[in-house]
């Protein structure tokens, strides 16, 4: 799906960008990058806003950056997903968000509301599992680009799915495509989850197969290319390694079943409601009544195109 623009008698259809944000990723590592030194921001109601502020920031440096067409965030609904029910012990080794964080998630997604942007999520799936359902349903009509911190979301990179994976500071990313991911790790997408499987996630909590590192998993993905066609050649693999991946074989296919996204959540993105063109001066009025000096110092460095800003105080 394009848009059609009529220059010198010639007709051009331009591709649709879509940006899908990973509102946790972003919202997570923009709390605990000023959380630590105490710098939460309370505004005048007394309510923090260093995670809220710092996402934003992120996300009007995503829009600059790839100038989409259409806009999406997605957030995990809840503490519970499929997956616990799969694993009990999934993500069970993380502490509860601290305090000054709780009322920032419902805070975040009023900003994004006020920008005009669709939050999407849905109970019992994880911000992941809504990306990639939309991603992967909506990628044959617009070229997708994905803001997170996660690397879990370069398994959903495919032809015209791109992920940006936010470096440290604001604004930086190692960008990928589905070359150049072979290029650097030399698996495809798709058998970075039997990477994942293999190897296991300490951050999510399941172990994969005991003893089996990120560069042993990568080495066999290689070798055989899925994990079926490894486990119908145990017999080629050293004898280490073959006991172990056999002890562990059922947290193996479970570790499968944890690291794949699910692309197949029943939540449904019409393109028309994620249509982007400027920011609206709801957006601004909500800045300035939340006290959020540092989204609206970010917006008049940024020049943001001279859009509403003109009628705007910074203080």
């Amino acid at each position: 799906m394009g848009a059609v623009n009529k220059k010198r008698g010639v007709f051009l259809v331009q591709q649709s960008r879509l940006l899908l944000v990973d509102g946790m990723a972003l919202l997570f590592r923009a709390f605990y990058a000023t959380a630590p030194t105490g710098q939460f921001m309370f505004n005048a109601q007394g309510i923090p806003t260093n995670g809220v502020q710092g996402f934003l920031r992120h996300l009007l440096l995503a829009i600059e950056n790839r100038k989409p067409t259409h806009i999406a965030v997605c957030w995990d609904m809840g503490s519970k997903t499929f997956r616990h029910q799969l694993f009990d012990e999934y993500k069970a080794n993380r502490s509860a968000p601290p305090a000054e964080m709780i009322p920032q998630f419902n805070l975040a997604k009023e900003m994004v509301d006020a920008f005009g942007i669709p939050n999407v999520g849905l109970a019992g799936y994880e911000a992941d599992d809504c990306i990639g359902t939309l991603a992967k349903h909506l990628h044959h009509d617009v070229q997708v680009s994905i803001v997170t911190g996660d690397r879990d979301l370069l398994q959903l990179l495919d032809r015209d799915i791109h992920v940006d994976l936010l470096q440290k500071g604001y604004g930086n990313y190692r960008s990928y495509t589905e070359s150049t991911f072979f290029d650097h790790y030399g698996v495809t997408p798709q058998q970075y989850v039997d990477v994942k499987a293999l190897m296991g996630d300490a951050s999510d909590g399941y172990p994969g197969v005991h003893g089996i590192g990120e560069k042993t998993a990568f080495k066999l993905m290689k070798q055989f290319g899925s994990i079926d066609t490894m486990l119908s050649h145990l017999e080629l693999l050293p004898n280490g390694q073959r006991k172990k991946i056999s002890t562990d074989l059922s947290m193996l296919h479970l570790s499968k079943r944890l690291a794949a996204i699910n692309c197949q959540v029943p939540v449904t993105l019409y393109l028309s409601d994620a249509e982007f063109s400027e920011i609206d001066d709801a957006f601004i009025d909500k800045v300035d009544q939340l006290g959020l000096r540092l989204v609206k110092y970010a917006l008049v460095q940024m020049n943001w195109r001279g859009r509403n800003l003109s009628n705007h105080s910074i203080g």
